[in-house]
């Protein structure tokens, strides 16, 4: 049996690789991510923070020609990985961190851009920051920063951002509204915390399966819990559906970092792109369709 990974592990991990540059809001935040993630089943670790102006200079000669206050930062047998110099990265004023996932037992990286990594994203920018995946160009996945308005130069000339202080209480306002309709809809009592943890995963599951006998007179078992028999009794959910059922993909969707829009339970645009991109993310067939092998890489 795999023993997973300590919460204290990663978070001591995380705060050595940041280092002792960070912005104390940058950090504490950086901090909590890893906190909210975990108490998703998500292991997540912090691989940089602070940056010195000669450590970008390294970085940034990866891949070109490049020499820096008269030193040579030139390695052109590794390919380029920044277009920042000195001074035009946030990690240069501690007001920026890299993460990526960890295997359950700790032991091993993984930087595989899909549903899990998404989430930690969207919990990232539920606390503030600003995520390098939503960069137009260049995308930059592992990078999250919080700049407090400030551009390079004003940071260059020794402005202070003003940040505020890390939200740390409420959890995921949406993710609180989800759990609110769950427990008045399904009659649960599962806790409105704002954390997408295994109770509220079950909650979605007795949900999914009262609607299913409901709607579709499967006579199920509503006891939270993913098995052979609900998931051959799911139903396709298309562009157009509107019911309940559209209602909890959309809020499964929302959970895993893939936002479909307004959460009531009408299958459009929004909703369509959201599934697409989980479709891609964790690699099964992208058909916009939600059928049995969805539903599966959803609950199960």
């Amino acid at each position: 049996m795999t023993v997973k990974v300590a919460l204290r592990t990663l978070l001591e991990r995380s705060v050595k690789k940041m280092g002792k540059g960070m912005n104390p809001v940058v950090k504490a935040s950086a901090l909590e991510m890893v906190k909210h993630a975990y108490n998703e089943g998500i292991t997540v670790q912090i691989s940089a923070g602070y940056r010195s102006l000669e450590e970008q200079a390294n970085l940034y000669g990866q891949g070109r020609v490049y020499s820096y206050k008269g030193k040579n930062y030139s390695n052109l047998a590794k390919p380029i990985v920044t277009n920042a110099k000195p001074g035009q990265s946030y990690h240069n004023y501690g007001l920026a961190i890299d993460f990526f996932i960890v295997s359950d037992d700790g032991r091993r990286a993984i930087w595989t851009v899909n549903s899990k990594w998404q989430r930690v994203a969207a919990i990232g920018k539920g606390l503030g920051f600003k995520w390098g995946g939503d960069w137009s160009s260049f995308k930059d996945y592992p990078h999250l920063e919080m700049t407090g308005g400030l551009s390079y130069t004003q940071l260059q000339a020794g402005k202070e951002p003003h940040i505020t202080s890390p939200k740390t209480s409420k959890g995921d306002g949406h993710i609180i509204s989800i759990q609110k309709t769950i427990n008045s809809r399904y009659k649960t009592s599962i806790a409105v915390d704002g954390v997408y943890g295994p109770k509220t995963r079950s909650a979605l599951i007795k949900g999914l399966q009262t609607e299913l006998n409901k709607q579709f007179n499967k006579k199920l078992i509503v006891d939270g819990k993913w098995g052979p028999k609900t998931k051959n009794a799911t139903v396709i959910i298309k562009k157009g559906a509107s019911c309940n059922i559209t209602w909890i993909l959309q809020a499964a969707l929302y959970m895993e970092g893939f936002n479909p829009g307004p959460l009531d339970g009408v299958f459009g645009e929004k909703t369509g792109a959201a599934l697409f991109k989980y479709q891609k993310a964790s690699r099964i067939s992208a058909d916009k369709l939600a059928g049995k092998v969805t539903w599966n890489e959803l609950f199960a």
